[in-house]
């Protein structure tokens, strides 16, 4: 990831919401501008979204659940490559862009306790560092899929898992679970984007498209809450070649190419509907994680 996504992190969760963003003028004509849900909700022990991709290009991240400590979503390589990508950061400052992975003490670090055997796992840096892991997955334009992301405090510690449905088997995966110094904290800070990491210039050329329905936050007492309000925002990129709107009660997020910004205004919020919105059918649904001792650190 570039760094880029770090940018992003520190802005959806410290001043996103704030009327603008300093423009980077170097980021002009070099990629799509970087593109946000940012939804206001409840802290969480559970933050359930589906997502469908309707045009693509290589070097493109489709992120659906992103949250304080991480971020999860779908990638199209620079070689058309396709995987699933979820992300968790150490503790400590996120914008510290030049961290080197070996640079954070062991004891500080993201631990991996649970990992699926075709999922791949290391440790990232250059963008704060962390813990990332892959799962290779060839995924469909059109198609919807569905990501879900759990939380449980452990100490001073909070246990991340990532799920997913894969359709193909019409059940839920269960794909890695790394743990992070939190101070006990729940989810929060919830977001979704669309980001140009190739960034060669001739990438910001070719619009990209993604939309975003049924999302959902589960609070600490096992209520659903719908993210039926979320915020349009962008990164430091002046481009204007952007937009973002409500069709048939999905959210949806466009860059770049001959895009143009003809639905909702850059820093506005939308608001969904209820209809058409159901609770993820937890039992198809992601499955609580085993019980740990509680750690010490």
């Amino acid at each position: 990831m570039k760094k880029m996504v770090s940018v992003l992190v520190a802005l959806c969760l410290s001043w996103a919401f704030a009327a603008g963003v300093s423009a980077d003028q170097s980021l002009e004509n070099k990629a799509c501008r970087s593109v946000h849900l940012i939804y206001p909700a409840t802290e969480g022990v559970a933050f359930y979204t589906e997502m469908k991709v309707e045009k693509s290009s290589p070097g493109t991240y489709f992120m659906a659940a992103g949250f304080n400590m991480g971020y999860y979503g779908i990638q199209e390589l620079y070689d058309g490559k396709k995987l699933l990508i979820f992300s968790v950061w150490d503790p400590g400052d996120p914008s510290d862009w030049d961290a080197h992975p070996d640079s954070i003490k062991e004891e500080q670090r993201v631990k991996l306790l649970y990992k699926d055997e075709s999922v791949r796992v290391g440790r990232f840096g250059g963008e704060g560092t962390g813990g990332q892991s892959f799962l290779d997955y060839d995924w469909k334009l059109g198609q919807t899929y569905r990501f879900c992301v759990s939380a449980k405090p452990n100490g001073k510690r909070t246990e991340y898992t990532n799920w997913f449905f894969v359709p193909e088997e019409n059940k839920w995966k269960k794909l890695v679970t790394f743990s992070t110094i939190t101070g006990g904290k729940y989810l929060g800070g919830y977001y979704s984007f669309v980001e140009d990491f190739l960034r060669n210039g001739e990438s910001a050329k070719i619009d990209r498209r993604a939309s975003y329905g049924n999302g959902w936050v589960k609070d600490k007492n096992g209520q659903w809450h719908s993210l039926s309000r979320a915020r349009f925002s962008g990164d430091s990129n002046p481009v204007m070649n952007i937009n973002a709107g409500i069709k048939d009660n999905w959210y949806y997020l466009q860059t770049g190419g001959e895009t143009k910004n003809d639905d909702v205004p850059l820093w506005d919020y939308m608001n969904r509907a209820p209809e058409g919105l159901s609770l993820p059918d937890l039992d198809a649904q992601p499955a609580p994680a085993p019980e740990r001792k509680k750690e010490t650190e």
